[in-house]
């Protein structure tokens, strides 16, 4: 066979072990998970037209007030920490497309001269063992790919969590703000009154005085609430990726009511156990290592081994032709170091699939802990706090009518009811963090911040002692 011919023939080997790109990058299975598990849609921003079409539905979704559902579309579509993610995918499909086409072929070209007479040797060489291990390879990466797969699939899902419960915050922060005026402007009368008492001798000057400390600690607090605010808006601001006069999205007044019923707690270790995307990433890397691990075996006294097509000419001598074989032996190192890593490596990934198990058994008992406890905190301070905190309320404003309580009992009573409904807004906030939360440890580890229940903060400071 003429060298061309061989070449021609080798070529045509090449691009049929050529191995090609998906039309969607792995990209589509990536959207399936999201519009199952979040009923929300993705895009992956490629060119200036997807840009385009992210903008215009994300101005879209921001026009009217923002809900927790529009939030987070916002974010699936326009977080660039998560457009980031998504090249995860480009970076592991080339890695299978390149593990599923041969290698190229080694030409070597060697021309000497001796006075007229010169000697050229032109080899053209072919790995046959890549060729050889080239299927399970292929496998590794595959398996590696869908990994990639489901670890883009579990940021998605991370980043929809982490802005439910920005925007919940975000919602109650502003509530509170506004309770907290209120607070403030009971205290800012409460003062003035005072002072003018005072000034006509009817008050002592500790009264006068306990007044005006509350006062001031009261409008200390409100800027407190109104820093608050403007950090959690932020913080949904950085996830939902706005800027710009994007930042200027409303937010509803209220947050949304409790459900009128709880998750049941039946199955939901196993539930998590099957659909957790974290522990299904953790076994298709021990897969992978599996098949890793037999190819490092494989391939552990001799990996590498070529063949190919020699020609000699020499003047005056007739042309030779024949052929060359290329193996690494085995001298000194017989792959014993090799098979060792791969065998710790693989027996590493085997426990943390375990543990990554034992965690998503726990992480999912505690959220639901949460979840319940938050729920009757917040049903405790609805059908309990409030409306007693409303009867006093009513009762102190009929002995006030009946000149049977001052004025200053008529304010503290008022600011005592403000601080009853600012701590049930912050119940009800919790309780749709922890809702946040279980969602998300159902699906993939959650960012750690399940919620842990604690005493409510005040609304405002204690009102003075003796009102």
């Amino acid at each position: 066979m003429r060298p061309p011919a061989f070449a021609a023939a080798f070529a045509g080997v090449f691009l049929m072990g050529c191995a090609t790109f998906s039309p969607d990058g792995g990209f589509n299975a990536v959207e399936l998970i999201a519009r199952e598990r979040l009923d929300k849609e993705v895009k992956w921003i490629k060119n200036e037209t997807d840009a385009g079409e992210v903008r215009a539905a994300v101005r879209k979704l921001l026009s009217g007030p923002l809900s927790a559902d529009a939030a987070v579309q916002v974010a699936l579509l326009n977080n660039r920490g998560l457009q980031a993610s998504y090249a995860e995918l480009g970076i592991a499909e080339a890695d299978l497309v390149q593990a599923g086409r041969l290698p190229n072929p080694r030409l070597s070209y060697l021309r000497t001269r001796f006075d007229d007479e010169f000697n050229i040797e032109s080899v053209i060489a072919f790995n046959i063992f890549a060729l050889l291990t080239r299927p399970l390879a292929a496998r590794i990466e595959a398996r590696r790919f869908e990994r990639a797969k489901l670890e883009v699939a579990a940021e998605i899902l991370r980043v929809a969590a982490e802005t439910r419960k920005a925007y919940f915050s975000a919602v109650a922060a502003e509530e509170a703000a506004r309770y907290m005026d209120q607070v403030k402007n009971s205290a800012e009368a409460g003062a003035e009154l005072a002072r003018r008492m005072r000034a006509a001798g009817n008050w002592s000057k500790l009264n006068e005085m306990r007044e005006q400390a509350f006062y001031a600690e009261t409008a200390a607090g409100l800027a407190r609430a109104r820093q608050a605010v403007d950090a959690e808006r932020e913080r949904l601001v950085r996830l939902m990726g706005v800027w710009g006069s994007d930042i200027r999205f409303k937010l509803p007044e209220r947050l949304p009511e409790l459900p009128k019923s709880v998750r049941e707690p039946d199955q939901v270790e196993a539930l998590a156990l099957a659909q957790r995307l974290d522990i299904e990433a953790a076994k298709r890397d021990t897969e992978s290592l599996a098949e890793s691990l037999g190819l490092t075996r494989t391939t552990r006294v001799i990996n590498a081994l070529e063949f190919g097509v020699a020609r000699t000419t020499e003047t005056p001598e007739p042309r030779k032709k024949g052929y060359e074989i290329g193996v690494e032996l085995p001298l000194f190192d017989w792959g014993g170091a090799r098979v060792a890593k791969a065998e710790a490596i693989y027996m590493q990934a085997v426990h943390r699939v375990a543990d990554a198990a034992i965690n998503a058994r726990s992480e999912v008992r505690e959220a639901y802990m949460a979840y319940r406890t938050t729920f009757d905190l917040a049903r405790h301070y609805r059908d309990e706090v409030v409306p007693l905190r409303k009867r006093i309320s009513e009762e102190t404003l009929l002995r006030y009518n009946g000149m049977l309580a001052s004025v200053f009992e008529l304010l503290a009573d008022a600011r005592e009811q403000v601080r009853g409904v600012s701590a049930y807004i912050e119940a009800l906030r919790d309780f749709w963090i922890a809702d946040a939360d279980l969602q998300m440890s159902l699906s993939g580890r959650g960012s750690g911040a399940i919620v842990r229940t604690k005493a409510p903060a005040s609304a405002a400071p204690a009102a003075p002692a003796g009102h």
